[in-house]
């Protein structure tokens, strides 16, 4: 049977790769979702796509498939990557520029097709089916959900807001799982989180979601953010917990070694991955009457 890796504390002699790491990422994701726009306020209230943030979505999906391929298919990974990356892009494409809901079905539909078609790939190569078509549905909704936020009315505003919850969930989580310790969340799977940190990243997730919806021109009570910015956060603990359950399951520590500090790009995005889809259906609950 497969060893598994043991549990190691946090490294913190690499906090400053990881603070470095992030000063290039943040604003990548900032630039690309706010697009190139030269008045920035009007922007945030139309529903216009930018390129950048498709390409962003495109190459990201590119690399998390390669680091799932490496991870579950080790026997041909190139060729599960490579089915991974286009039944998702497939489905994004499909969905990309347009708020119709037909778009959005038939892209679901792409997707699904896409996981089969992953899983004859894989088996054709000796690897596991069901793993290369969890590929597809690992990935997909979340890059699916992304284009959709975004293309929504005040559709910026919403994907900053997601950024924002989910990234104060991860500092807060951090900073006070750092400083209170105490008993742990889940050792079996994340031997390094705790509860103090699990409270502490709900709390800076919800004031993450508070704080955007009361800036100028985001139509949405401070009450919803509020239970926005909670359910975000619990859907990111949840996404960092799964991944750790997923390679733990796979016997690896990290999904990749891209970038400096982090690891992969799945173990830098495996909170948004979930904290995406409820957002997206946070918004959608919106655009029906609730939250305004």
């Amino acid at each position: 049977m497969m060893s598994l890796p043991q549990a190691r504390r946090f490294d913190w002699s690499n906090l400053g790769l990881r603070i470095a790491s992030g000063f290039v990422l943040v604003p990548t994701a900032l630039y690309a979702t706010l697009g190139q726009h030269q008045h920035w306020i009007p922007a945030l209230q139309g529903r216009q796509e930018a390129l950048p943030y498709l390409l962003m979505i495109s190459v990201a999906v590119a690399l998390m498939a390669i680091e799932w391929g490496g991870m579950s298919a080790p026997g041909a990974p190139v060729r599960v990557s490579a089915a991974v990356t286009a039944a998702v892009l497939a489905a994004v494409f499909v969905g990309y520029g347009s708020h119709s809901v037909a778009h959005y079905v038939l892209a679901w539909c792409v997707m699904a097709v896409g996981a089969m078609a992953s899983a004859l790939i894989a088996r054709g190569v000796a690897e596991r089916p069901a793993d290369a078509a969890y590929g597809v549905i690992y990935i997909g909704p979340a890059a699916l959900c992304l284009v959709w936020l975004r293309a929504t009315n005040q559709g910026v505003w919403w994907t900053l807001m997601l950024f924002a919850c989910t990234w104060g969930a991860d500092i807060g989580a951090f900073a006070v799982g750092s400083i209170f310790k105490g008993p742990k969340l889940w050792p079996r799977f994340s031997p390094n989180k705790t509860w103090s940190g699990f409270f502490g990243g709900l709390a800076a997730a919800m004031g993450a979601g508070t704080l955007m919806a009361s800036l100028p021109y985001f139509q949405l009570s401070l009450l919803a953010a509020a239970f926005i910015g909670l359910t975000v956060g619990l859907a990111t603990m949840a996404g960092d917990l799964w991944e750790s359950a997923l390679k733990r399951r796979f016997g690896v520590k990290d999904s990749g070694d891209i970038i400096p500090g982090h690891g992969g790009l799945l173990d830098r995005v495996d909170g948004l991955m979930f904290a995406v889809v409820v957002m997206a259906g946070a918004r959608l609950a919106n655009e029906i009457g609730w939250g305004h």
